[in-house]
């Protein structure tokens, strides 16, 4: 049964494997396009530390991820019309290889159910987005952004500009988020510091 933790286990078989033939890259500039489906739409991209954000199209914000994570694993079997980026939040180091020579090595070593798991678990991600987003009013988007933030780690909270973040993740007006965000850090729902999400105590249903 897969969870919605990212699996981990399945990750590490996977890097194992094709770790030793990837091209390694370090990257310690923030907001470095490492990886765009129109330029490298024959590589598979590894990120094994940092942070990254993903963005799909005309610069919409799909979400914020910590290593590891991969991209590009199914590019060696079918592409995507779907333009994606990954860009650098932090510090990060990781490899890239070609995208049929991924599938190739994942037929060699037999890694079809790690592969299965890794991409089963990012397009539950990618739903679980467009259903907190999609057909909901400006609050309901907001909340569940919120709430989606509160699973993040102390260090990436810390990073991450709750304002800039929503805004880019929903499209909804800076204004209409900066409002939101006052009225329930007035009403002691939420905490923040200096812009960065703290705690969220409780969060109304309606605003």
């Amino acid at each position: 049964m897969l969870s919605a933790n990212k699996p981990l286990v399945e990750f590490g078989k996977l890097d194992k494997c094709l770790s030793k033939y990837g091209k390694h890259f370090e990257c310690d500039n923030d907001k470095e396009i490492i990886y765009s489906s129109d330029i490298n739409s024959d590589d598979t991209f590894i990120i094994l530390n940092g942070v990254i954000s993903l963005r799909r199209g005309e610069n919409v914000l799909v979400g914020i991820a910590q290593a590891p994570f991969i991209m590009g694993l199914s590019d060696g079997v079918m592409k995507t019309d779907i333009q994606y980026r990954l860009i650098t939040e932090s510090d990060c180091t990781g490899y890239h290889l070609p995208a049929s020579q991924t599938i190739n090595i994942i037929e060699e070593c037999q890694l079809w159910r790690e592969a299965f798991c890794w991409l089963a678990w990012q397009n539950s991600m990618f739903e679980l987005r467009d259903l907190q987003l999609i057909g909901n009013n400006s609050y309901d988007q907001i909340r569940a952004t919120l709430i989606s933030m509160m699973k993040w780690d102390d260090v990436l909270r810390s990073r991450i500009g709750v304002m800039n973040y929503i805004h880019q993740r929903t499209r909804i007006s800076r204004s209409v988020v900066a409002e939101v965000l006052a009225a329930l850090r007035k009403g002691g729902y939420i905490e923040m510091n200096k812009g960065k999400l703290v705690s969220i105590n409780r969060l109304p249903f309606e605003y």
